[in-house]
């Protein structure tokens, strides 16, 4: 089985077995999160292509005097919170999966803006489909520097395999259920890249 079969045969099951959850946090979002429910956003896709990734909204609109948006500290709620420390917000991607935009494992998709700041090597990570889950996610996730989550991305372009997804879907939930990595030190989220001298 190629890995394009297994994304496709995986994501379908997951979508049908999953459809009433999908339904019950959706309606979750719409009541304590408000319109739109879902989170879009252009993200680097294979070899840097732009797709437009979906994932549950975990924020607020909530913006200061002057117009702009709040920190993500302030915007995420505790729903969000949990969303994203149970990674359920992850589950429309699903949906990118489908669609050849994403793969269940492989390199997260970050912000088109990052593509410029990348060194060549780090750029390999675009080499293969972004993944729902990835090799940096099962190995520290937002815990990790940006160097060493760049190196995880790079290593599995080279190494990637039926097996090791299989290996890496398995350890993605065992990390979700005891919670490991969710945020960096100090952050609500990841705090942003910004490159390296070359």
């Amino acid at each position: 089985m190629n890995k394009r079969a297994f994304d496709l045969g995986i994501s379908i099951f997951s979508l049908i077995l999953l459809f009433p959850l999908f339904l019950m946090i959706s309606l979750t979002v719409y009541i304590k999160l408000g319109y739109p429910i879902l989170f879009r956003q252009v993200r680097p896709g294979l070899f840097g292509k732009p797709f437009e990734m979906i994932k549950f909204r975990t924020m607020v609109d909530a913006c200061d005097a002057q117009g702009d948006l709040l920190s993500d500290a302030d915007r995420l709620t505790p729903f969000g919170k949990f969303l994203r420390a149970s990674s359920l917000d992850e589950l429309p991607g699903l949906w990118n999966v489908l669609s050849g935009d994403m793969s269940l494992v492989g390199p997260r998709p970050l912000l088109m803006e990052y593509l410029p700041l990348y060194s060549a090597e780090q750029f390999r990570r675009h080499e293969v489909r972004p993944g729902i889950t990835g090799w940096a996610q099962v190995n520290g996730r937002n815990a990790l520097s940006w160097d060493e989550k760049l190196e995880y991305d790079v290593w599995y372009v080279d190494h990637h395999s039926i097996r090791l997804d299989i290996k890496i879907m398995v350890m993605t939930i065992l990390n979700v259920v005891s919670r490991k990595g969710i945020n960096a030190d100090g952050n609500a989220t990841m705090p942003r890249f910004q490159g390296r001298c070359q």
